[in-house]
């Protein structure tokens, strides 16, 4: 892929970070498909971007037309792992031994 695609994961880790992606892990209620009464946990975790999260938002949607087990409740949470003016490019090296 080349640079400046919008695929996320053709994106370096790093790269995503300093655009602002965070870390958004969802936990994900679900009634199973053959036992309606009984609720199962997925745990769903991604590089998103708050407060639209709209990777989160596709995967919900995927998971409404495409799989069997109903939704009951999405609990989720968002962390930014780096900032821009969190990041400093230092030039150097500490050689131990």
């Amino acid at each position: 892929m080349t640079r400046g695609t919008t695929d996320m994961h053709a994106t370096p880790e790093m790269e995503l970070m300093l655009k602002g992606y965070g870390l958004t892990t969802a936990e994900i209620l679900y009634h199973m498909p053959d036992h309606p009464h009984f609720l199962q946990t997925y745990i769903w975790q991604e590089y998103d971007l708050a407060p639209k999260f709209p990777v989160l938002l596709k995967f919900l949607e995927f998971w409404r037309t495409k799989l069997d087990g109903p939704l009951h409740s999405v609990a989720y949470t968002h962390r930014r792992l780096i900032a821009p003016n969190e990041w400093r490019n230092v030039k150097g090296e500490l050689v131990l031994h």
